[in-house]
C-alpha cells in the first residue's frame, strides 16, 4: 500500500529535498503552499510540473499554518500516515523584526499541526515529525550539545521553536501519539534562501568573481555553526519517522566553523582574497547573539544508523558550482542590455 505524506514547507529547501526523497520511496506526497500574487514552486518545479516524473504522485494545497481551522480540515481530507511540520518563519535575524508573526507561525503553527494530526489519530495512526532548530540551545551551558543540553533561546525564532518542541512532547505524552521533535544544525545547499549568511556567501563571491559586485556585507564573522548538507538531513527525518518508538533526535556534524573560515573557503575555491571584499556591515548583527553551536549526533547514529556524509569543503563546492552558473547567466543578460 502506498504510503501518504503531507509536508509543511514543501517549498523551502528541506521540504523540496524532502518531497524527493519521499517521491523516490514511492510515497504520494502532499504540500501545504501558501497563497501569494508570484508563484513560490521554484524549489519543487522540477518534480511538480513534469508529467513523465514522479510529480504525478505530488499534490499541493494552499493553505497556512496560522489556519488552524482549515489546517485540520485539510489534513483530515488527506488522510496522511506521516506529516512533517518544515512550515515556518524560520529567519532568525527577521524574527527580532517580526516577533508576533513568529510565533504565530512557528510556535502556534506547529501547534496546529499537531492538534490537526490529534483529530487524524482518532481515525488512523499518523506519524509527526517536528523540524526543532539548534537556535533552541542559544547561549550554550555545554559544548557539544546533546538532546539532554538545556535550552538557553537568544530570539523570538528560537524561543518559538522551543515551545513547539515541548509541545510536541506534549502531545506525545499526553495522546501517545508518534511525534518526534529532529533538532537539526544548520544545514545548507543550492536551494538555501540568499538571506541566509552561507547563500548569501556563495552568491556575492560569485558575482565578485564575474565582476558584478565588489563588496560582501556581513555580520559577526565570529560565530561559530555546525555546517551540514540539508540533502542528508532530510534522510535523517525520514529515519526518525521510520524508528520503532517516537524519539527527539539531534543531526549534526560534530565540526563547528566561523563565518569566517567559511568566507575564506569559498572565495578560496574562486580564487579570491576575501580580505578585498568582505566588510563588517552593524546592521546585521543580531540584538542577542549565539556564538557557538556544535552538535552531537551519536544517537542518531545508534539508533538510526545516520551520519552526515558531505563535508563542509564539498558542500561549499556545491553551492559555488550552482551561484558560479547563476552568475554567468546574469552576466550573460547584462551584457545583452549594453
Amino acid at each position: 500500500m502506498t504510503k501518504r505524506a503531507f509536508i509543511t514547507g514543501i517549498t523551502g529547501q528541506d521540504g523540496s529535498y524532502l518531497a524527493e526523497l519521499l517521491l523516490e520511496k514511492g510515497y504520494e506526497v502532499h504540500g501545504l503552499v501558501r497563497r501569494a500574487s508570484t508563484f513560490t514552486t521554484g524549489r519543487i518545479n522540477h518534480i511538480y510540473q513534469d508529467p513523465h516524473a514522479a510529480g504525478t504522485r505530488l499534490f499541493l494545497h494552499y493553505g497556512d499554518l496560522t489556519d488552524g481551522q482549515s489546517l485540520t480540515n485539510l489534513v483530515l481530507d488527506i488522510e496522511p500516515d506521516e506529516i512533517y511540520n518544515l512550515g515556518a518563519q524560520s529567519h532568525v535575524r527577521v524574527s527580532f523584526d517580526q516577533p508576533v508573526y513568529t510565533f504565530q507561525a512557528t510556535g502556534g503553527g506547529a501547534l496546529n499541526v499537531l492538534e490537526a494530526a490529534r483529530q487524524l489519530n482518532k481515525k488512523k495512526v499518523v506519524r509527526v515529525y517536528q523540524a526543532s532548530s539548534s537556535e533552541m540551545y542559544g547561549e550554550v551551558l555545554e559544548t557539544p550539545q546533546t538532546e539532554k543540553t538545556p535550552f538557553q533561546p537568544q530570539s523570538p525564532y528560537a524561543c518559538a521553536k522551543v515551545f513547539a518542541f515541548h509541545q510536541t512532547v506534549n502531545y506525545r505524552k499526553s495522546y501517545d501519539m508518534f511525534a518526534v521533535n529532529g533538532i537539526l544544525f544548520n544545514h545548507e545547499s543550492p536551494r538555501r534562501g540568499e538571506t541566509f549568511v552561507t547563500r548569501k556567501i556563495t552568491r556575492a563571491a560569485t558575482r565578485i568573481k564575474l565582476g558584478l559586485q565588489k563588496k560582501l556585507y556581513l555580520g559577526n564573522l565570529a560565530a561559530k555553526r555546525d555546517w551540514g548538507y540539508a540533502k542528508d538531513y532530510v534522510e535523517g527525518m525520514w529515519r526518525m519517522l521510520q524508528h520503532n518508538e517516537p524519539d527527539d533526535f539531534v543531526l549534526a556534524t560534530g565540526r563547528t566553523q566561523t563565518v569566517q573560515e567559511f568566507a575564506d573557503l569559498v572565495f578560496a575555491q574562486l580564487g579570491l582574497n576575501p580580505q578585498d571584499h568582505i566588510e563588517v556591515d552593524p546592521r546585521y548583527f543580531r540584538p542577542a547573539e549565539v556564538d557557538l553551536l556544535l552538535g552531537d549526533c551519536a544517537k542518531a547514529k545508534e539508533k538510526l544508523g545516520w551520519t552526515a556524509t558531505t563535508p563542509l569543503e564539498g558542500l561549499a563546492k556545491l553551492m559555488v558550482d550552482h551561484d558560479l552558473k547563476l552568475a554567468h547567466e546574469e552576466a550573460i543578460l547584462a551584457s545583452a542590455r549594453k
